[in-house]
């Protein structure tokens, strides 16, 4: 339907912007009165120095090696960029349902009949579209539409907003896991270096004191020989830990630094106390903040939404255009005809209804496919909750096994140190035999070796327990 005005009534003109803004009022009120909430996930803590943290001086914290893996690890900045594009793509579907405003201008040259001027007096033209033979178009438009399909758009955007965002804490909270491996695993590294330093010292040691026993007659050279083989093999050991330790560094470097470096040093905070949770505390937090069921929850959301904007289809759509400024043969607010003055400023109001009626099933297809995509959404929700309850207990097994374990390991170092002590002085006064010192020798390393190894093994456990609860342990 059209209704054009006339263009000396100011009236008519303040009714048309009183029904745009009685329809934005309605429309605001009907839509982001219901705006789909979604829990936002909560962000990892941050605690780094600055934004300069790498070139700080001092050992580097995890706080610092995290938030420098955030800034500038791709994977993780790709997941903040694909939250952001949703963001904006949120943004664009809310504005679309609200007015719009443009400024437009158009010439149009037609060719007039001549034979018509002759006629008349005046020039005619040739095209019955065109108003003159010259007709100018200088006008203020807004626009308004009101749809269904538009409303579902929206909350669309929004839960796929929301899905960006729990897969950048996914994403967020993953990385978690690689930098404390590799953080703890340099910590490691350098406590195993310094135990195979200690190792080759001693097995340097104790080759000469069996040289020398075997200078005073007291033992036989098959002990030399042993211990000989025992400090080469130390001596290996050394290299590999050298190794390890660079292999380690340079794992850490790349995955945290912006540019290549291997000049840096770590806080060693290996063994120091991390708490864990209790399984009541911990049972809360994953069920509260965990970014996986977030992620389903809002593809569960988005879904119920495609549904809506599919059955859209079947329901009637209006737009109401509204035009202020002028449609003459002049390109002038004031014309003149016969001698006579008049304005140009003009408005119009153009109100379209659309009627669905027929398009060969199209939109019953529609919607058949936004109920099979609601019907997957709902059960990866539920493979999502039962694979978090599986992990919750998985993951907080893990981390109670290791701690206790701990424990136990750092026991069997400080064991294994003092039969390492004990034998050795038992050897040197004739109570026992090389074969003694070396197994404890080795003994003692593989006790050290096993609890650094707990030790990293712990913090990673707490380091996954994040993934679910975004709780980093200290």
């Amino acid at each position: 339907m059209e209704l054009l005005s006339s263009s000396s009534l100011t009236k008519q003109r303040l009714v048309a912007f009183a029904v745009l803004c009685l329809s934005q009022a309605l429309l605001a009120a009907c839509v982001f009165g219901q705006q789909p909430e979604m829990p936002a996930p909560k962000a990892p803590p941050v605690d780094a120095r600055s934004s300069g943290a790498e070139n700080a001086s001092g050992p580097l914290t995890l706080q610092e090696a995290l938030a420098l893996a955030r800034q500038n690890n791709p994977q993780c900045q790709a997941a903040v960029t694909a939250a952001g594009l949703a963001r904006e793509d949120r943004t664009q579907a809310r504005n679309a349902l609200l007015p719009s405003a443009s400024y437009n201008n158009s010439v149009l040259y037609t060719q007039s009949t001549p034979f018509a001027a002759q006629a008349t007096g005046a020039n005619s033209v040739i095209f019955i579209a065109n108003n003159a033979v010259h007709e100018y178009t200088s006008q203020g438009e807004v626009h308004e539409s009101i749809d269904v399909a538009a409303v579902a758009n929206w909350r669309r955007a929004s839960a796929a907003a929301a899905i960006a965002r729990a897969q950048q804490e996914v994403a967020a909270r993953g990385l978690v896991v690689t930098v404390v491996q590799n953080f703890y695993g340099v910590a490691a590294a350098q406590q195993k270096l310094e135990a195979a330093r200690r190792a080759a010292e001693e097995g340097n040691t104790f080759l000469k004191v069996t040289q020398d026993l075997e200078k005073g007659g007291e033992v036989a050279h098959a002990d030399v020989i042993k211990a000989e083989l025992q400090t080469r093999d130390r001596q290996r050991a050394l290299q590999e830990a050298e190794l390890a330790l660079l292999n380690a560094r340079l794992d850490l470097a790349v995955l945290i630094f912006r540019d290549f470096r291997d000049t840096f040093e770590i806080s060693d905070d290996l063994h120091a106390p991390a708490a864990l949770p209790t399984l009541e505390e911990f049972e809360q937090l994953a069920a509260r903040d965990n970014p996986e069921v977030h992620a389903a929850l809002a593809a569960t959301l988005q879904a119920d939404h495609e549904v809506l904007a599919a059955r859209a289809g079947y329901l009637p759509s209006l737009s109401v255009d509204y035009f202020y400024g002028i449609d003459a043969p002049q390109f002038a607010v004031n014309g003149t005809v016969g001698g006579q003055k008049f304005s140009n400023l003009g408005s119009s109001i153009l109100g379209t209804l659309n009627l669905p009626v027929w398009n060969w099933g199209t939109t019953q297809s529609r919607v058949k496919q936004a109920n099979l995509r609601r019907d997957q959404a709902k059960r990866e929700l539920s493979l999502a909750q039962r694979t978090l309850l599986a992990e919750m207990r998985s993951l907080y097994a893990e981390a109670n096994t290791a701690l206790a374990q701990l424990e136990g390991l750092h026991r069997s170092t400080e064991l294994a140190a003092e039969s390492l002590r004990l034998t050795t002085l038992r050897y040197k006064n004739g109570e026992s035999t090389v074969l003694e010192v070396v197994d404890a020798q080795n003994t003692f390393s593989q006790a050290n070796n096993a609890y650094q190894d707990g030790a990293v093994r712990y913090r990673i456990a707490l380091a996954k327990l994040q993934t679910l609860t975004g709780v980093m342990t200290p």
